[in-house]
């Protein structure tokens, strides 16, 4: 693989690291990639991402890029982070991309899922892989709410007070809600998310659920605009960044291992 830029699709369990973000003293999945690798690269390297993610969030396959001057071949670079990097985060893939390619800003819509066990007991196994609520939520209302939430809107009352978002329109694709032995799973895609944009969605429609607010609650935030009257910010721990779409031209190979119905939501 020539030397240039380099994409690379990364998962990560988010349990124990503070976040996506590199901070000082503490342990994030920026700086533990990037010592990485820079390992294999025999230099210092900066990657850059195609969605941060909080402190206890997951990614399935987050996508950066980095420059470097080193040669290696796709397997070297895939082979040789994973060999540097905590049993906590891997690289699924690596890419050669041309200048024209950025993690980021050349992402057309991102994908998030957000996972609620809803039964009367907690599970040891799911405890920092989703939300916990003792009590039965109603799904069908639940479903109906996220209706009003589909589509292009202001979600000035769906982002955190600290956003730096310039603008608060987004797009939102679809909005599924399924449940399986008590493990509800809402899916999400959009052209793009506002900071704790899908915690915050979370936490009305489980509200709603719950029977604490009607079915029109989500309707309503749009309208006011106002975080301040929005509910609570969902935890972190049952969100995960499935996965970020980019233009064909780029050729990642993230793009090959779209199930059917995701392929289908890409096309909306």
């Amino acid at each position: 693989m020539r030397s240039g830029r380099i994409a690379l699709g990364v998962e990560y369990d988010g349990t124990h690291f503070h976040g996506w973000q590199t901070q000082s003293g503490v342990r994030t999945v920026q700086s533990e990639l990037e010592a990485a690798v820079s390992r294999v690269a025999n230099h210092p390297v900066i990657v850059h991402c195609a969605g941060r993610t909080d402190a206890g969030v997951h990614a399935l396959e987050q996508v950066v890029h980095f420059e470097t001057t080193a040669t290696r071949s796709e397997r070297s670079w895939v082979l040789g982070a994973n060999v540097n990097l905590p049993p906590d985060v891997g690289v699924r893939w690596a890419h050669p991309v041309d200048d024209g390619f950025h993690a980021r800003f050349s992402a057309q819509a991102r994908h998030y899922r957000y996972q609620i066990l809803a039964r009367r007991t907690r599970s040891p196994i799911q405890r920092d892989r989703a939300v916990w609520v003792h009590e039965a939520l109603d799904l069908e209302r639940m479903r109906i709410a996220a209706v009003a939430l589909v589509g292009e809107h202001d979600f000035s009352s769906f982002r955190a007070v600290a956003c730096q978002a310039k603008s608060p329109i987004r797009r939102v694709l679809y909005l599924d809600l399924s449940e399986r032995e008590g493990l509800i799973t809402l899916a999400i895609g959009a052209n793009g998310f506002l900071h704790h944009m899908v915690r915050n969605i979370a936490g009305v429609l489980m509200a709603i659920g719950r029977g604490e607010a009607s079915v029109d609650w989500t309707r309503e935030l749009l309208e006011v605009r106002d975080r301040r009257l929005g509910g609570v910010t969902a935890q972190p721990q049952g969100l995960y960044f499935v996965r970020a779409d980019y233009p064909a031209e780029f050729g990642l190979p993230q793009s090959e291992r779209a199930d059917p119905l995701q392929r289908l939501k890409n096309s909306i």
